[in-house]
């Protein structure tokens, strides 16, 4: 098997959580400049039936993909396959089992910003819970996901919570190249029955594009024999 890996230009964690002082939302936090990516439910924290959320931006850039396809560096459509790859990053929280994470195109252009603070949420900049970019909100707080014919969700699930995320994004990624939609990059949050659970799913954590260790960074990776 053949593979290429191309690296990602750009990610964000954003979220809804509430701050140390459990009555301040943190909505407007930035992480971009983190080199950790974070996915998360809370269920019943601040009162006992409050819900925090965590999901993941990410974009790469098809334009690098298609000059590729063109110098013959990677096959036509239909004879390669493209893997969204996330590699897990242990740490010193509880793990969530039994979950499963969708991985959906985003509809419109986001900001990365240089946030780096995922404890206290104290850095406000560029794309967040309710903003895009520094001037422009999202049309629906959390994100802006493709729907209809245009949009190709895929799901992964797993089972320790340990587990790297591996995903067949081929379908999307040439509708991007192809010009179908736009392209502004994948979401990554849990399903919106567990995001909706009464029951907490804290905390799945991936290296960034900006971790030191350059082979856990995330890729989208073209595959073909």
């Amino acid at each position: 098997m053949s593979i290429k890996r191309f690296y990602a230009i750009k990610d964000n964690t954003i979220t809804n959580a509430y701050k140390p002082n459990l009555i301040t939302r943190a909505t407007g936090s930035n992480m971009g400049a983190s080199d950790i990516l974070e996915v998360f439910s809370i269920y019943g924290q601040a009162t006992t039936s409050s819900s925090e959320l965590a999901r993941v931006l990410i974009q790469f850039d098809t334009s690098e993909i298609s000059s590729s396809r063109q110098s013959s560096l990677i096959p036509a459509s239909g004879s390669v396959n493209f893997y969204l790859r996330m590699f897990n990053c242990v740490h010193q929280h509880t793990v969530p089992e039994d979950f499963k994470l969708v991985v959906a195109p985003i509809s419109s252009s986001w900001d990365e910003g240089i946030g780096l603070d995922m404890d206290g949420y104290s850095d406000a900049d560029e794309s967040n819970w309710v903003k895009r970019t520094s001037s422009s909100n999202w049309t629906v707080q959390g994100g802006d996901f493709l729907t209809g014919s245009g949009a190709s969700f895929t799901s992964q699930s797993f089972s320790t919570g340990l587990e790297d995320l591996t995903i067949d994004v081929s379908e999307q990624v040439e509708k991007w190249i192809s010009g179908v939609t736009g392209n502004y990059g994948f979401g990554v949050f849990l399903t919106s029955s567990v995001e909706s659970d009464t029951v907490s799913y804290y905390t799945k954590k991936f290296f960034g594009r900006g971790s030191e260790f350059f082979f856990k960074r995330p890729v989208l990776e073209a595959r073909w024999n």
